[in-house]
């Protein structure tokens, strides 16, 4: 469409010519020849119908109001944050409003408020509360939140730009877009060069305006690096960034707000040089990483949320409904998207969102599938990885994850071997996720709270086990970083699914491993968790591995005792000043069991070891001055001194609760009688029994091709 040529992705290398024929606008997500049919598709195709009617009513309210464009002085959350927000939502839906209803208000809107920034935006200072230990931005307290605005500011102004006088453009350009991009590429050079999302953020910005003012060297600096040698920039974030399987190494929150540049940079390459062939880099690797995307949530469409990440985000967020788009329209015409658009209920007035309004419209949706699979982290997919185990109809899915991937860079836990565990559509075993009121001002401006490092990011937090009362790594996530953890086995059999992976490297000394599985055994409509982890070790450490849960505690094989009038907490750093003690109670090494009653559903987690343990009751909110912490509970299996360890435990969905008729049926667990049996570094073997029948369960850590064996036998004794 314009200047830029080609691109030789293979070596990164990236040649320009000068325009041989006249720029066309709009060219980034709406190309100007699609334009006709998109007004068309908004008045035959309901998706697509409803999400302009959004945008249109978004357009209209900027357009009753005065323009605003305070001189910034606001933290996340503030007036002047979240004005700026409403801006540059303003000038893209007012940029789609204009192609669709060829109406030139709204282009005279975009144009006005691009003047009041350009006659402020060069006055304007680094932010007066800029993160500390974070590139401030101009318009915003971090440099991030300026690079987003950028990012759909650009898309409005390619939207309006040819209703805009060439004086006028030339005045944004020349006083805010060319100043921006100075700041960004010079001022913001290291976060330019970061494989990061933040970097992703500032490439896709610089490469998007770059393309729109048909600006050469933005692009090249954008697709290359600030040094043009292709070891930064946006192939590199791809490569580096990405595995194989499409996993982005921040994990499922970051990978879905980063996903949004990757995606609609790639969309511009694509749009503007064609002959790249940009969505085929690294076979298909977007395409993928957007499937990733979506089979990293539960089925009630939640993310997993692992590492810094805020609770509750799905794949409703703008950035999937983007991401989304673009796979199904410009990457693969895959049916089971259109499922997920199905459910996000809306689309993206564009050429993307247009192709996915035309197919529902004809109903070419396929229902989407969530799988068993495991994930592989890193570059080259062989620095750990997520082990996601599903059993179950989308409506009451059972579904386990096992965390076994590197650190996610400094947005990473220390909580190697976690895992989580869903059913019934509700959390069970849940991940704290970040310590984060996201835009709450009064809560540290929106920002991470200290209770992140102190309590959230600590191995404590998670389930998962704890040596001596330390963090993985001690936390030092750059060294966490160096060594991730091993997939050791990996089955999705329907009636058997297994998950084993080891860390050796996050205690010195300590070997751990883990092996958690969905077991079907046929006295049991639902498939059982079995979870067996294992700690070596030449010398002794106390041990603790802590479940946290949601929901009531119904019942327990001892006494619990709780203490009522004198808490005290569990330890005094690494997270355990933020845990009360509520109960602790010796139990041999036979074990005993713990129920919970969570969603009118019960859940059972018998537990058994090859020594006497320690049960502790504990809750969240010691040392907790401004009440930042968040309602959280465990049972924690605590053994004191030993060198080798075995803790096994059963998890048995089972039962339910009806309030309103008052009834209660299959509040009793049918697992029983746990055993250890035996336990070395090459075989763990375990036995238990389901309404009186014994069965076996054997790992096999040496034998890959018999990884595990699950034999039964009838109850003799």
């Amino acid at each position: 469409m314009n200047c830029f040529k080609k691109l030789v992705l293979g070596s990164l290398c990236l040649y320009f010519s000068l325009p041989s024929v006249a720029q066309v606008h709009p060219g980034l997500m709406m190309t100007k020849g699609n334009v006709p049919a998109i007004r068309k598709g908004v008045s035959t195709y309901p998706i697509l119908k409803s999400s302009y009617a959004v945008v249109k009513t978004d357009a209209d309210l900027a357009l009753s109001q005065p323009i605003v464009v305070p001189d910034p002085a606001d933290a996340g959350g503030g007036y002047t944050h979240e004005q700026h927000k409403k801006n540059y939502t303003h000038i893209l839906n007012c940029g789609i409003a204009y192609q669709i209803s060829a109406e030139k208000k709204y282009a005279d809107y975009i144009r006005n408020i691009l003047l009041k920034y350009a006659a402020s935006y060069e006055q304007w200072p680094l932010h007066p509360k800029r993160k500390q230990g974070h590139q401030g931005g101009k318009i915003f307290w971090q440099s991030l939140n300026d690079f987003v605005w950028q990012v759909y500011t650009i898309q409005g102004y390619d939207l309006a730009y040819e209703a805009i006088s060439a004086k006028d453009r030339a005045t944004i350009e020349k006083h805010l877009f060319k100043p921006m991009m100075t700041f960004f590429t010079v001022d913001c050079k290291e976060t330019f060069d970061k494989i990061h999302n933040h970097g992703t953020w500032d490439i896709a910005a610089v490469g998007m305006t770059g393309y729109v003012l048909n600006i050469p060297e933005y692009v090249q600096m954008a697709i290359k690096g600030s040094k043009k040698d292709g070891k930064t920039g946006y192939l590199a974030q791809v490569d580096q960034l990405f595995s194989p399987d499409g996993y982005y190494t921040e994990g499922p929150y970051y990978q879905r707000y980063a996903l949004l540049p990757f995606v609609i940079f790639a969309k511009a390459i694509n749009n503007y040089q064609p002959e790249l062939r940009i969505f085929e880099y690294r076979n298909q690797l977007l395409a993928k990483a957007i499937n990733t995307s979506l089979q990293l949530t539960y089925t009630n469409g939640v993310f997993f949320p692992i590492n810094d990440a805020i609770k509750d985000k799905t794949y409703e967020s703008p950035e999937l409904v983007y991401g989304v788009d673009i796979a199904y329209a410009d990457i693969k015409a895959q049916p089971e998207l259109l499922d997920i658009a199905q459910k996000q209920g809306q689309v993206v007035v564009s050429d993307a969102g247009l192709k996915i309004a035309a197919a529902l419209h004809e109903n070419k949706t396929k229902p989407f599938v969530y799988e068993s699979q495991w994930i592989g982290d890193g570059a080259n997919g062989q620095d750990g990885g997520l082990g996601i185990l599903r059993y179950g109809k989308n409506s009451d899915q059972q579904c386990l994850l096992l965390k076994a991937a590197s650190q996610g860079m400094g947005h990473g836990h220390f909580d190697r071997l976690n895992i989580l565990y869903y059913d019934n559509n509700v959390e069970v075993f849940p991940d704290y996720g970040s310590a984060r009121f996201m835009n709450i001002e009064a809560k540290k401006g929106g920002d991470y709270l200290p209770e992140n490092t102190s309590w959230a990011k600590q191995t404590i937090a998670h389930n998962t086990l704890v040596v001596d009362q330390t963090a993985n790594f001690k936390g030092n996530w750059q060294i966490a970083q160096e060594h991730p953890a091993v997939k050791l086995f990996f089955n999705d059999q329907k009636n058997q699914q297994v998950v084993s992976a080891m860390e050796e490297n996050a205690y010195p000394g300590v070997s751990m491993k883990r092996t958690s599985a969905l077991i079907k055994v046929p006295a049991l409509s639902k498939p059982l968790l079995l979870d067996i982890f294992q700690a070596s070790s030449s010398t002794p450490h106390q041990y603790d591995l802590p479940f946290w849960y949601k929901g009531n505690l119904i019942d327990a094989s001892f006494k619990i005792n709780a203490y009522t009038n004198n808490l005290k907490t569990l330890g005094s750093k690494y997270g355990y000043e933020h845990i009360w003690l509520n109960a602790e109670q010796n139990v041999p090494e036979t074990g005993g069991y713990i129920s919970i009653l969570n969603n009118k559903r019960f859940y059972t987690t018998h537990f058994a070891t090859d020594s006497p343990i320690q049960v502790k009751l504990l809750s969240l909110g010691a040392n907790d001055p401004e009440m930042n912490l968040v309602e959280s509970k465990a049972f924690l299996l605590s053994q004191k001194q030993a060198s080798n360890q075995v803790f096994f435990t059963i998890t048995e969905a089972h039962g339910q609760t009806n309030p309103v008729s008052e009834t209660t049926v299959g509040s009793k667990s049918v697992v029983s009688d746990l055993k250890v049996d035996s336990a070395d570094a090459q075989k763990v073997l375990v036995s238990f029994k389901v309404k009186g029948k014994v069965y076996h369960y054997q790992i096999n850590y040496q034998d890959k091709n018999n990884y595990i064996q699950l034999t039964n036998a009838d109850d003799t004794k």
